[in-house]
């Protein structure tokens, strides 16, 4: 029999630059080649709508449905968004290109030959769409032998979104060394949106997970500058996040970031440059060298333009990931009850601390109870703490719990190991069982010492295949042995790069882009043993990280500081997870925050913000009055009339299993509105920009035509009716405080 003949095309991933280096070439499997089989053909897919148009002497013009992007000779990529007559950008083009390198501290150009274009068909994953290759060649001599290729790919079913990547083939002789890899690199002007605005008037956002607290969604700034770095661990033990940048006004906004599913060590650098425009990119640090006939391919980065606010590129970024293989699961139908945590106790909580809350539990209406910090020994190991939960005891308190109605989750952090170096809060690190039994399965630095995760603690590799079995038997451990209905994940980021030689790593990114492995072992251990569990994943004061993110059922607005974070990461949790999505509101005692020294004091009550914006609602109040240390979240006589009212509105309308509908600009609607649709009608929330009273008119926009009654289902006060048409949404005048709560119904 003849072989067939094969062509091999060899990649390796550079992971600590988070890029391709790809080597070409074509293999025999035998001496001869046979013909293939005949094959049946298939009807021709129907071609893309897509209009490419190579100008004499540029620009190349890819125009869909919604949008038109321009590449220049210069390889700078402008998009606009077509609105009517109307081509609305951000985008000021430079003299220099989006995609470029970095050597010797000095950019290395490359424009465009628009005379060698080629132009294909393309059909896959994302649908149909236009493939676009484009040679360039620096002018730089010493890096005359460096063969750029641009691609670039426009898809009809994602026509506000362009993708590219570079090829960097090196035909010289000599190695060539790159320091790092830019794309997608952009100058944004509000002015052009807005000729009378500032250049950076623009309200942006950011996916960067690397300092507790921080605003992911700010209003720029003449001197705003911030790194962005993604991927592997930062300073402080943060890391991860979701590799996307986004600006907007109140007519057009443009993003940038990648579409890879691994988690890239990489930033996405923002800053304010001296003219005001605001510079972006996707940076890579490479670090690497080119030897003769290799190519480096840099991951697919994306520029993305829209009418709208950050949903609009997180929701749009989703879904290009979700079309590539990222599965995003159906929460768990008790991912929507309401929680209580015993975390109001602190680190010393005891099983008869946590039972005691049952009758107000049961009073309230409230399905769920936390088991939070440290009711462990030691990190790790997971075994209870002796003084706190001696004996069978942990596994009595979740018994008494499911007898009374109520479900139990369990707060831990996997991958976090003690190995006897410092300490967390007032507990001193010891080296924990795991860590002697298995010091092999460590992350060690490029210096040979364990690598460090949040908390300052050493880490077990997750791209070991025994970490990630270590992982499943504790799952069943909690889930199936202790009676644990889900797991709390918190302070979830990131794992440092691992350097240790006895795990034979590729790269050492292969720690980084194996965390999500663990995590996935976590979730579908506990919903084979308990279909209805709940697993939520916790990246305390930051945005979460792509590689655990589909792992999930539900998201947690991770200790937002003050009710305005609650609201906006709750709509960006919906964007990334869906519309229907369970994401927890986080204990209401945080809506309202005082900083003291290094310290919070919590003392919210603002259930309004969660409901309003479709979170889950949760609580931490204590009970009965344990004495003042706790005085801050012990339950009163009058909070237990605000908890209870609030907590019965929640479980009469579960709008968070609703239908988010982003219909309102974050930063220039006001005041700040949101939108559920749930069972034929539709809810607005809105929110006073200051404590005084907001008077004016609201719209109440994405409502059919119709003839509407209007309540204020949080006052039980009838508003009257509204009246719509197919022209324009009606505009309802109110006076209200701090927020106004809307039903309308037909």
């Amino acid at each position: 029999m003849k072989a067939e003949c094969s062509r091999k095309i060899l990649f390796h991933w550079d992971r600590p630059s988070g890029t391709l280096l790809l080597l070409a070439g074509v293999f025999l499997t035998g001496m001869s080649c046979s013909r293939p089989p005949a094959k049946t053909e298939a009807p021709a897919p129907e071609p893309s709508h897509i209009k490419v148009e190579v100008k004499p002497g540029g620009p190349m013009v890819l125009t869909t449905s919604s949008a038109e992007f321009q590449i220049l000779p210069s390889g700078y990529i402008q998009a606009s968004l077509l609105k009517g007559d109307q081509r609305l950008t951000l985008d000021e083009p430079g003299l220099s290109g989006s995609d470029f390198l970095m050597r010797d501290g000095k950019p290395v150009q490359f424009a465009l030959d628009l005379t060698a274009v080629k132009v294909q068909d393309s059909m896959g994953k994302l649908g149909r769409g236009k493939r676009v290759e484009i040679p360039g060649r620096s002018s730089d001599s010493e890096a005359s032998n460096i063969q750029r290729t641009l691609e670039v790919e426009v898809y009809d079913d994602f026509p506000n979104l362009l993708l590219s990547s570079a090829k960097y083939r090196n035909a010289g002789a000599q190695d060539f060394h790159i320091d790092r890899a830019v794309e997608q690199q952009h100058r944004f002007s509000a002015s052009l949106a807005e000729k009378k605005a500032q250049p950076y008037a623009m309200w942006s956002f950011h996916g960067a997970s690397y300092d507790w607290g921080k605003d992911d969604v700010i209003k720029l700034g003449r001197n705003f500058a911030q790194p962005n770095l993604m991927g592997a661990v930062v300073k402080g033990g943060y890391g991860g996040g979701i590799p996307v940048v986004a600006f907007w006004t109140g007519s057009v906004g443009e993003a940038v970031g990648h579409v890879e599913s691994l988690p890239l060590t990489l930033s996405l650098p923002v800053k304010v440059e001296a003219d005001g425009s605001v510079n972006a990119s996707v940076d890579i640090a490479a670090n690497t060298a080119l030897k003769p006939g290799e190519t480096y391919s840099t991951p697919r980065s994306f520029v993305s333009v829209y009418a709208g606010d950050f949903y609009e590129p997180l929701h749009l970024w989703s879904s290009v990931l979700q079309k590539e293989g990222w599965e995003i699961p159906k929460p768990s139908g008790e991912a929507y009850n309401v929680s209580w945590c015993g975390w109001g106790y602190e680190f010393n909580v005891t099983p008869a601390q946590m039972l005691g809350t049952v009758p107000k539990l049961k009073e309230f209406g409230i399905k769920w109870a936390t088991l939070d910090d440290r009711w462990f020994n030691t990190y790790g190991d997971w075994d209870p703490r002796a003084d706190t939960f001696p004996g069978d005891s942990i596994k009595k308190m979740t018994d008494d719990f499911h007898k009374q109605g109520i479900l139990v989750q369990l707060w831990w952090l996997p991958l976090g190991v003690e190995d006897g170096q410092g300490k967390w809060e007032s507990h001193k690190y010891i080296v924990s069982k795991v860590a002697q039994q298995h010091p092999e399965w460590l992350i060690l630095d490029q210096d040979g010492k364990h690598g460090r995760m949040t908390r300052d603690l050493a880490t077990l590799c997750p791209a070991v295949p025994e970490v990630q079995a270590y992982y499943k038997k504790l799952t069943e451990k909690f889930i199936g042995e202790w009676g644990f209905d889900g797991s709390k994940l918190d302070n979830i980021y990131s794992v440092p790069l691992c350097y240790n030689p006895a795990h034979h790593h590729k790269s050492p990114q292969d720690s980084v882009n194996a965390m999500g492995e663990v995590y996935k072992t976590i979730f579908q251990t506990s919903r084979a043993l308990k279909p209805e569990s709940v697993t939520q994943s916790c990246p305390c004061g930051t945005p979460p990280s792509l590689a655990w993110l589909p792992f999930i059922d539900q998201a947690v607005t991770a200790d937002p500081v003050g009710a305005v974070q609650v609201r906006r990461r709750i709509k960006m949790y919906k964007a990334l997870l869906g519309p229907e999505s369970a994401v927890y509101g986080d204990h209401v005692e945080l809506s309202s925050m005082d900083r003291i020294g290094n310290n919070w004091r919590e003392h919210g009550e603002d259930f309004a913000s969660t409901i309003g914006a479709g979170g889950v609602v949760g609580t931490k109040f204590v009970w009965p009055d344990p004495g003042p240390k706790f005085k801050a979240v012990a339950l009163t006589q009058t909070k237990e009339e605000h908890w209870k009212k609030w907590i019965d509105i929640y479980n009469q309308k579960l709008l968070s299993k609703g239908t988010f509908r982003n219909l309102f600009v974050y930063g220039y609607d006001t005041p700040e509105g949101y939108a559920i649709e749930k069972d034929g009608k539709m809810y607005y929330a809105f929110f006073a920009p200051s404590k005084a009273p907001w008077k004016g008119e609201i719209e109440l926009r994405g409502l059919v035509p119709g003839r509407y009654d209007v309540r204020d289902y949080a006052e039980g006060k009838d508003l009257g009716t509204v009246e719509v048409t197919a022209d324009s949404a009606p505009k309802l005048k109110t006076e209200f405080k701090d927020h106004l709560l809307l039903e309308l119904s037909r």
